[in-house]
């Protein structure tokens, strides 16, 4: 909502005008608006922390009453350079500007006022003194590059009202509580070592568990709709990217090795320009169409250090990628089989979904490869496919991969957070650049087109989002263990390691804890591990033949047989019951 963000982007004006009333030697740098709030980067000549943040807040609200309209000023380049001695940031930003205009735009409110291209509040009267709130502060490069000055990022909040902020912070706090990074550890997921370097996760054999279940459901899904599994390699030349535009465009983003030979290779960033490789082996009749390929694999990317959060964004990043090589008239029909995937694939986490179409940018062209005339059959296709599956999609102009627009599926988790998930990309620039084909019923060749789809993304992010989801408390589909076995004393053992024997036979995943422990503590850690079922073995259990079985979250759900317990749980799986 433009209104909000122009809130936004006035608030960060305000921050800035308290910043250099509390610290008057600060250099001031930029303060957009962000999602659900704005920032503002400084260089301080002293550090400042979270603590001072309450001191500038204090400051903002003390400013507020004082500020009413923005005014526009237009100063030339070395007037507005005056404004700001020794601040080479905004000197660099006047450089840059006024290579466009030879007038640049100053705004002023108040005694505040600083270079700015606009979108304010008409009046800072409609800002409410109680809808806005300092956040955090973290580093951040000049420009984003680790080769600049490191700067001072002072975070803020910002709403329509003082309600919706107060809902946002409630969120916040919830989110700490289901933050990936700690529950991950905490449920012997994943770890992190500084010797295999950051942003390179090493997953345990529940964590393993875990990505492997999840890949195998996306597999079982494509496999009845006709993929093939196919192999590719880890490292590649750099022609193959060079050929198909990745270099140009992701050259700085790729981890690279040179051989003893003098060759240059590429850690692969992404797994089309094989897969196209496999197609053009041999040549394909119109009756071999389409060809759809699919294989889970890692790629590489060098994001800088500080960029990197835990499984959110790593360095190594295991995809679900799958490739239809398809004719013209197939496409609809391979898209909307990739769609029937995703549905079906996202009922089993309870996530309300909405459809985003990324297009191209035509003001942007020189972003993209292809034509105006491809970008167009491209872009009417995908609108057509979800007209036909009477979905109303939000357009995102200038979000389309640089080789072709695509349909991104958002997830809204148990917070309320949107995240984008599952996406299906349309190319038909790859074609082009390869050579794609097919002979026709004529013997003619006939270009095709390339379908990019991947239905968790990246696997290490969506593990991310359905941990805070379910704040690790997963399906029991899911679930790494599925059942502990509870001995309350040595005398029970034996029984208890009979059922464990029945329900591995029955395929389920279980722990037995046999420790010399109470079994209160043995049911408090079950409970922290989050496993779905508790199994409490007894004396009076053992002469009955029978099982105490306890739910997650302290549900007693009696006694019973074991073929009874087996038989439920094993219809909660195969209909991947959330519970």
């Amino acid at each position: 909502m433009k209104s909000l963000e122009n809130n936004r982007h006035s608030l960060a004006h305000l921050l800035a005008a308290a910043v250099m009333d509390l610290w008057p030697d600060t250099k001031r740098t930029i303060g957009p608006a962000i999602d659900n709030g704005f920032y503002f980067d400084f260089q301080f000549s002293k550090p400042i922390s979270d603590s001072d943040l309450p001191k500038i807040e204090k400051k903002m609200r003390q400013i507020l009453p004082t500020w009413d309209k923005f005014e526009k000023h237009e100063l030339s380049a070395a007037e507005a350079k005056k404004e700001y001695p020794d601040n080479l940031f905004k000197h660099e930003l006047i450089d840059e500007f006024a290579k466009d205009s030879g007038k640049l735009s100053f705004y002023k409110s108040g005694d505040y006022w600083d270079l700015c291209k606009g979108g304010h509040v008409e009046s800072m009267k409609e800002v409410k003194p109680d809808s806005f709130k300092l956040s955090h502060i973290a580093g951040a490069y000049w420009r984003g590059d680790e080769k600049n000055p490191m700067l001072t990022r002072v975070y803020g909040l910002a709403f329509a009202s003082k309600q919706e902020l107060e809902e946002h912070l409630k969120m916040l706090e919830e989110a700490k509580k289901r933050d990936h990074k700690k529950l991950g550890v905490d449920l012997d997921l994943f770890t992190f070592s500084n010797l295999v370097g950051a942003g390179l996760p090493l997953w345990t054999p529940k964590g393993t568990i875990l990505r492997d279940l999840l890949d195998d459901y996306v597999w079982h899904l494509r496999q009845i709709r006709g993929y093939q599994k196919v192999e590719i390699p880890h490292i590649t030349k750099k022609d193959l990217y060079e050929k198909s535009g990745h270099w140009d465009k992701f050259k700085d983003e790729l981890m690279r090795i040179n051989t003893r030979e003098g060759h240059e290779f590429a850690m692969k960033p992404m797994n089309c320009p094989h897969h196209i490789q496999i197609f053009t082996r041999k040549p394909h009749s119109y009756r071999e169409m389409p060809q759809r390929y699919a294989s889970t694999t890692m790629v590489y990317r060098d994001e800088q250090t500080g960029e990197l959060s835990g499984l959110s964004r790593v360095r190594s990043i295991t995809q679900d990628d799958a490739h239809v090589f398809a004719r013209h008239n197939q496409i609809k029909d391979e898209i909307l089989k990739v769609w029937e995937i995703v549905d079906e694939f996202y009922s089993a986490f309870g996530f309300p979904m909405e459809i985003r179409l990324s297009l191209h940018d035509p003001e942007q062209k020189d972003k993209y490869l292809g034509d105006a005339k491809i970008w167009n059959e491209a872009e009417d296709t995908l609108r057509a496919i979800a007209k036909q599956k009477k979905v109303k999609p939000i357009e995102g102009i200038g979000e389309a991969a640089f080789y072709g627009p695509k349909i991104d599926f958002m997830a809204k988790d148990s917070l309320g957070r949107q995240w984008q998930v599952a996406t299906i990309q349309l190319d038909f620039n790859q074609p082009e650049r390869f050579d794609l084909a097919c002979a026709n019923e004529k013997g003619e060749k006939e270009r095709i087109a390339m379908i990019h789809a991947a239905v968790m993304g990246a696997i290490e992010r969506f593990i991310s989002i359905i941990i805070e989801h379910f704040a690790g408390a997963f399906p029991l589909w899911l679930s790494p263990v599925q059942v502990a076995i509870l001995p309350i004393n040595d005398e029970v053992v034996e029984y208890s390691e009979k059922i464990a024997a029945e329900l591995r036979t029955a395929g389920l995943r279980i722990e037995l804890d046999s420790r010399n422990e109470s079994i209160g503590k043995k049911i408090r850690e079950a409970e922290k591990q989050k496993i779905p079922y508790m199994l409490i073995i007894g004396k009076k259990e053992m002469e009955a033949e029978t099982i105490s079985v306890r739910g997650r979250g302290e549900k007693d759900l009696g006694s019973m047989s074991l073929d009874k317990f087996i038989e439920k749980i094993q219809k909660e799986i195969s209909e991947k019951q959330i519970q």
